[in-house]
């Protein structure tokens, strides 16, 4: 890495203030209280990104659950999607269960129905996914999140606990790379 990680930060474009992001994680909290209330499902956060968005999410639900954590990766910490590594998958039993997967952005789409499919063949009632930003792409993706809280446009973004080559993701609002070949 030829670049310091505050130059990425001074030289990025914000593209969602912290205010506009916790708005957004109002607004899933809600519909998420409201579709899961009698449900007990199980919560997967898949790691490492998911974890900003769990963690705000969280403590604004307001039914019982079970929590885990996947981990899976397709960038390794690079700006180009590689085929999904599983890291870990949760022990829990999933047979007829209802499923919420939170993750911090649905990009391309393929970890996310990789996810999907893994959740299905281990029995899994019905798999919802909520993403805090959905990246506006012009293919088609192989899945959808049912609960979005964020468009984003389609440059490389960070913040929120998507990173930048490993760094910036505990930042509290969601930033756009200058340049995404660097």
């Amino acid at each position: 890495m030829n670049i310091s990680p505050r130059k990425y930060l001074d030289d990025a474009t914000l593209i969602h203030s912290i205010d506009v992001v916790n708005q957004a994680i109002e607004k899933v909290a809600d519909q998420l209280n409201q579709d899961f209330t009698d449900k007990l499902p199980i919560v997967l956060c898949v790691m490492n990104g998911g974890a900003y968005f769990a963690g705000q999410l969280l403590s604004r639900l307001t039914f019982a659950l079970e929590f885990d954590y996947i981990q899976a990766t397709r960038y390794r910490n690079s700006t180009q999607g590689h085929g999904v590594e599983w890291i870990h998958f949760t022990k829990l039993n999933l047979k007829n269960r209802h499923i919420l997967v939170l993750d911090d952005i649905l990009d391309e789409g393929h970890t996310i129905a990789a996810i999907r499919q893994e959740c299905v063949k281990m029995g899994a009632l019905d798999v919802k996914v909520a993403v805090l930003a959905d990246k506006s792409l012009s293919q088609k993706k192989p899945t959808t999140a049912e609960y979005i809280g964020l468009e984003v446009p389609n440059l490389y973004v960070f913040g929120c606990g998507m990173d930048v080559y490993g760094w910036w993701r505990n930042l509290p609002a969601i930033y756009a790379l200058q340049d995404s070949s660097s």
